[in-house]
């Protein structure tokens, strides 16, 4: 039986591991349309981190390339036993994917205002009268997952999607974005032509907070911009003085944004995004690509996430399968007092796969 030691070791070379394959992953994404195929497979596995889905990408896109499934992106991933709960069963000698877990732990205070108050509680220790106990993360460990196509057994249901017409918005987008947009401080307003707002499609003003979006557009493109500067809104304040230096790494953010919301709600925005983020993503100063990559990719997800979390509108489904109770394996999980759920059926004895949303 392997020593502790040892079983950190391990733990460690697959850290490691992980930080390579991400890395090659992102190295990947140099021009506009890797970049917005990225987004787009985001946004269809809203759930999980950016470092996270990009993993999942690439490992699943390696195993197509070796012929180890048969289809070149995944649908939806789930842990070992999360499949058995949904009566299907990973194929024997299918590997799993590897990806980032959240490792938590509980700690208390008496007084929560004061950082320096918070102690960290042990196993089983309870909480004094006084204190007050929140969960935080304090590291991260491999974790498996594995696409539908890696699994067999029940059929998984089919949800519906939206389907749009051409230059057609889905229902109800304008509307919700429109609501935050007005929650966020600023007022909307429909210009009738681009001479109004100096040529742009849409305008940002932080000093008399308002948006702008010319009307003279289809209603998907007014709709695509109204994302696009509810971005800004959001991302690129007057506090926000790295994008403000740097006008290339706001629009890419924001123009990013804008896509992660069209693809989540079935919108194709390539036509007008590849190019568009492309040429901002190489206009910025002392920074390769990579470099931008690496430092929009989590603040997009997160900022798309917070506003697709607050639509009332249909949208395609999010990478976890159908009928997935995620709560209910957290709860079995903490019952057992385990942090995870499965282990990989191979030879290396993976680690347990956490349920709940990937790092």
């Amino acid at each position: 039986m392997a020593t502790k030691e040892e079983t950190r070791a391990a733990r460690e070379a697959r850290l490691e591991e992980l930080h390579e394959k991400l890395t090659g992953a992102v190295e990947q994404l140099v021009t506009g349309e890797d970049w917005v195929r990225a987004l787009s497979f985001a946004a269809k596995f809203r759930t999980r981190s950016f470092n996270n889905t990009l993993l999942i990408w690439a490992q699943h896109m390696q195993a197509f390339d070796e012929g180890r499934v048969s289809e070149p992106f995944p649908t939806y991933v789930a842990g070992y036993r999360q499949w058995q709960g949904l009566d299907r069963q990973v194929v024997k000698g299918q590997t799993g994917y590897m990806i980032f877990a959240p490792v938590t732990a509980r700690f208390a205070s008496s007084n929560p205002s004061d950082p320096l108050s918070w102690r960290r509680l042990g196993p089983g220790e309870k909480r004094k009268v006084n204190e007050v106990e929140r969960s935080r993360m304090v590291g991260a460990k491999p974790a498996y997952v594995w696409d539908v196509s890696q699994t067999d057994g029940a059929p998984v249901p089919v949800t519906p999607e939206p389907t749009l017409l051409e230059g057609q918005a889905p229902a109800g987008l304008w509307d919700g974005l429109a609501v935050q947009v007005r929650a966020a401080g600023f007022d909307l307003v429909r210009v009738p032509d681009e001479s109004v707002i100096h040529g742009a499609n849409g305008v940002t003003d932080y000093v008399s907070k308002t948006v702008s979006v010319r009307s003279n557009m289809s209603d998907a493109a007014q709709v695509k911009t109204l994302a696009h500067e509810l971005g800004h809104v959001l991302m690129h304040g007057p506090e926000n003085q790295e994008a403000r230096q740097h006008r290339g790494i706001g629009e890419v953010e924001a123009e990013s944004v804008a896509l992660m919301i069209g693809a989540a709600h079935g919108m194709d925005t390539s036509i007008y995004t590849v190019p568009y983020v492309s040429g901002w993503a190489s206009s910025v100063k002392d920074t390769s690509p990579v470099e931008v990559v690496k430092a929009t990719g989590e603040r997009v997800r997160r900022v798309a996430t917070g506003i697709l979390d607050q639509l009332d509108t249909m949208k395609v489904g999010d990478g976890n399968p159908p009928g997935l109770d995620r709560d209910a394996v957290k709860r079995a999980g903490r019952a057992s007092g385990r942090t995870g759920q499965a282990v990989e059926p191979s030879s290396a004895q993976a680690e347990p796969v956490p349920a709940g949303r990937g790092l």
